[in-house]
């Protein structure tokens, strides 16, 4: 199978790769990601996914156009909830490489997402798997969440740079701002509250 593996960093690729190589599939990574900020931010994660593309000897393609002001005119009319942020940023990634697998002869495609274990698998995954209908191209679905500490074992051994937060500028914001998640937590009582009461 000719497998399109979409790459959202380098440590994220870890366990993926492994897997995939244990059952006997090669992917070709591909990295894009309009979603990373500010701009030393994106470029470390394209030269750590590189990076790690070579160390694994894997064939790596990469879009390499910064793209903020594409994603801050999807993402702030999204942002009035988080889940409708993400799921923009979900479809803009997945939707760009199920385009690009169909366009150069991929069988498939999957991603690194489904590694992560603070994203919305259940979101992703039916996200990718219309994406794959429109473009007449298979998704490769696994849950690869099983290899969480393997994956972060194995960045490590290689010296990857391990980022603290998802990417956009919203997530570091959200990383990092004490009065933001002074803020979320008192939500997410009150809500815990109100489930109790009803």
């Amino acid at each position: 199978m000719k497998l399109l593996m979409h790459m959202c960093c380098g440590p994220c690729s870890c366990y993926p790769l492994k897997k995939l190589r244990t059952d006997g599939i090669e992917p070709t990574g591909y990295f894009f990601n309009p979603n990373i900020h500010p701009y030393k931010e994106w470029e470390e994660r394209l030269q750590n996914a590189r990076k790690f593309a070579e160390l694994s000897e894997m064939d790596f393609i990469a879009d390499e156009a910064y793209s903020l002001r594409d994603f801050l005119k999807k993402a702030l009319p999204a942002e009035g909830m988080r889940k409708g942020r993400c799921q923009m940023c979900y479809a803009w990634r997945l939707e760009q490489t199920a385009k690009y697998a169909s366009e150069h002869a991929f069988d498939a495609f999957t991603s690194t997402l489904f590694y992560s274990i603070y994203q919305q698998h259940e979101l992703m995954r039916a996200v990718a798997e219309d994406f794959a209908a429109s473009y007449g191209v298979s998704f490769y679905y696994e849950d690869f969440r099983i290899g969480w500490q393997d994956g972060i074992d194995l960045s490590k051994e290689m010296d990857l740079y391990r980022q603290s937060y998802c990417g956009c500028v919203f997530s570091e914001e959200e990383r990092y701002s004490r009065s933001l998640r002074k803020l979320q937590r008192k939500e997410n009582k009150e809500k815990k509250r109100l489930r109790l009461m009803a």
